[in-house]
């Protein structure tokens, strides 16, 4: 189940309007609408755009693709992060009358160096693996394996993902119980729309987090949207019992994006708080195949298989452009999720999953994952040797395992500060705030490091460096 339509605002004289059918992301629309408002000369230098909050609510989108259309336009000059957290219209339209093209103003270099966060090294995806097991799928698969699908998936990679994960991840997954769905946006859509309509009034995700797709598919279906604070360890489980929620998302092996590891005791208290309130746990197993100095961290679906939805991807394994992902589902809800899923798409396309099952039972995925773990760990090392040498005020957190960390500003620095400064040099990085619902907390900076070589990020952090002497 997915979001379709428009939905449009208008601040000031700046009309957005957002295609949710449309195959181009949301914050690249929002951003596309204000770069072409500016070199109109509908918004003039020194417009004040509105708050991202105000927008994001304006449009029905999460904050955060406000904020990463904001970010992007700062980095590409067209907007200047102002005193006391406004954003404003720094570039210059062309003048129409003459047809000359007047600078930016200030000019901003292109980005040298992005810590963008969410992402695979799609460079390192292992294609002739991959294009062993799409050859063998479509010598040896049998013909109606390309029929269409019952909604949850072919059964020779629902097969293979179970006992994957029951190996790596320490589920409890029956081949019967798992669903093949397109990443984990259509996994949550799916899921909200069956809570939905079997009476779920209220989600409580993370806060902070990444609920991009969470929330305005929440909205969509009616949910009330709560967020719960968010310690070292991860959720604050007296806040969860106090919310009422009928289900959480919640990333529990490496939470986004703190980094914390919810300790046995708080994912027994979480499990125990989901059986009194009849709740549904969505454990979003986002990147913990990526770990480097600690054991493994189970799945919390293995220690209460009826209670928890296990939900995980290829995006950061392989590639997001695969849009393969899977969910473990407790057995009363599986035929509903899978009707959503028909009446969605018709079940996802067969042969990527059949290649993917093959790739399992040959070895072909550990193999992979084993190749790319002292790549990424060197990436991290790299990137924590130059904080220590350049910023050592900063304190990481969230380092032993994933495709990213963050590093906790000190008080006098301010956090939307040090990101325009960074962005006037050519460096995107994110910041922690617009990540938060409600919850307040110490500024930071997030680094994602898995697409970045070292040279580049020592760069970064070189930039980075000279970024928060400008500020200071």
């Amino acid at each position: 189940m997915g979001i379709s339509g428009t939905n449009s605002g208008r601040h000031g004289e700046l009309p957005i309007v957002l295609d949710r059918a449309a195959g181009e992301s949301l914050h690249r629309q929002v951003g596309a609408a204000i770069r072409a408002s500016v070199r109109s000369g509908r918004l003039a230098v020194g417009t004040r755009l509105p708050p991202t909050r105000t927008m994001a609510a304006d449009l029905g989108v999460s904050r955060g693709v406000v904020v990463e259309a904001y970010q992007q336009l700062i980095a590409e000059g067209y907007l200047t992060g102002g005193a006391g957290g406004y954003t404003t219209v720094a570039g210059r339209p062309r003048d129409a009358a003459s047809g000359s093209a007047r600078a930016l103003d200030p000019p901003a270099p292109a980005a040298r160096v992005d810590f963008g966060y969410g992402r695979a090294d799609v460079a390192n995806f292992p294609r002739a693996a991959w294009l062993r097991s799409i050859r063998r799928a479509l010598v040896e698969t049998p013909g109606d394996r390309f029929l269409y699908s019952t909604g949850r998936g072919a059964v020779e990679v629902r097969t293979a993902l179970a006992e994957y994960l029951d190996r790596v991840r320490g589920t409890a997954a029956d081949p019967e119980n798992v669903l093949i769905c397109n990443g984990f946006a259509q996994a949550v859509a799916l899921l909200v729309g069956v809570a939905a309509r079997r009476g779920a009034r209220r989600m409580a995700v993370e806060d902070p987090s990444s609920d991009d797709d969470a929330r305005p598919i929440a909205a969509a279906a009616g949910l009330e949207v709560v967020g719960i604070p968010v310690g070292p360890d991860g959720i604050d489980v007296a806040a969860l019992e106090r919310s009422d929620a009928d289900l959480v998302i919640l990333t529990p092996s490496h939470q986004w994006p703190t980094g914390g590891v919810l300790p046995a005791h708080a994912r027994a208290a979480v499990l125990s708080w989901a059986e009194r309130r009849g709740a549904l746990v969505v454990e979003d197993d986002y990147d913990a195949e990526y770990r480097y100095d600690r054991q493994p961290v189970g799945a919390m679906q293995g220690l209460a298989p009826q209670r928890v939805v296990y939900a995980g991807t290829a995006s950061k394994t392989l590639a997001p452009g695969m849009r393969l992902g899977w969910l473990v589902l407790p057995r009363d809800l599986v035929d509903d999720v899978a009707a959503a899923k028909v009446l969605a798409d018709r079940g996802s396309a067969a042969l990527e999953q059949l290649a993917f099952a093959d790739f399992l039972d040959r070895g072909e995925f550990d193999r992979h994952l084993r190749r790319l773990r002292p790549v990424y760990r060197r990436r991290r090392d790299a990137l924590l040797a130059a904080l220590a040498e350049r910023l050592p005020e900063l304190e990481p957190a969230g380092v032993a395992a994933g495709l990213h960390l963050v590093a906790w500003l000190p008080p006098d620095l301010d956090e939307a500060s040090v990101v325009a400064a960074a962005a006037r040099r050519g460096l995107v990085v994110n910041g922690v705030t617009p990540f938060r619902l409600s919850s307040r907390g110490p500024g930071g900076l997030i680094f994602g490091y898995s697409s970045l070589n070292e040279r580049a990020i020592d760069e970064g952090v070189r930039l980075l460096a000279a970024a928060v002497a400008d500020v200071r």
